[in-house]
């Protein structure tokens, strides 16, 4: 099974980075996850959605060809991050990659609330015309890790109660991309 992941932090210390990894490598035996670079994306511009550049070809060519799709947003202002929404908008335009995709949204912060505002937003733009996603039903399923600099033990892993929570998850992702 082949999964894009898409991470909204670029910050070379982010936390959602590090819990993208976690995934990578915990769950390698269930899927192989590619971490997508949407740092390299320029900005959206709708003068080139029909002819983007090369590196967003690639992109949603790399989107196209995965069996599903894991974000993992911090929240930015009540909202997911600009270099997230910018991967979306050029994902939405011209051929439209995400249509029926399978996606799981996650996210980490260091607040009381961990990322729900921006997973709600994240999940009102998955369901756009232009995206059409086929996202994993939030009953029990929001992954919303609060205080993770807590979270984040000093061999790299997260604590165990996260981590059982995260597997049960991943199960149910699991079961989505197949039934796609």
């Amino acid at each position: 099974m082949n999964i894009v992941a898409l991470v909204g932090s670029i910050r070379k210390e982010s936390y959602n980075m590090q819990i993208a990894k976690i995934m990578q490598e915990r769950y390698k035996d269930k899927m192989n996850i590619k971490i997508a670079d949407i740092r390299s994306l320029p900005h959206f511009d709708q003068d080139e959605e029909l002819d983007p550049p090369s590196v967003v070809k690639d992109f949603k060519q790399e989107i196209l060809s995965a069996d599903g799709i894991i974000i993992v947003t911090p929240e930015y202002n009540w909202s997911i991050s600009g270099v997230l929404k910018n991967a979306l908008d050029w994902a939405s335009r011209g051929k439209r990659v995400f249509m029926k995709k399978p996606v799981m949204p996650l996210g980490a912060s260091s607040g009381m609330v961990g990322t729900l505002r921006a997973q709600t937003h994240l999940r009102q733009i998955l369901s756009a015309p232009g995206i059409q996603a086929n996202v994993l039903s939030p009953g029990g399923n929001e992954v919303l890790i609060n205080f993770v600099q807590q979270k984040i033990e000093e061999n790299g892993q997260l604590d165990e109660d996260t981590l059982t929570f995260l597997d049960s998850v991943i199960e149910k992702f699991v079961d989505l991309v197949k039934s796609n």
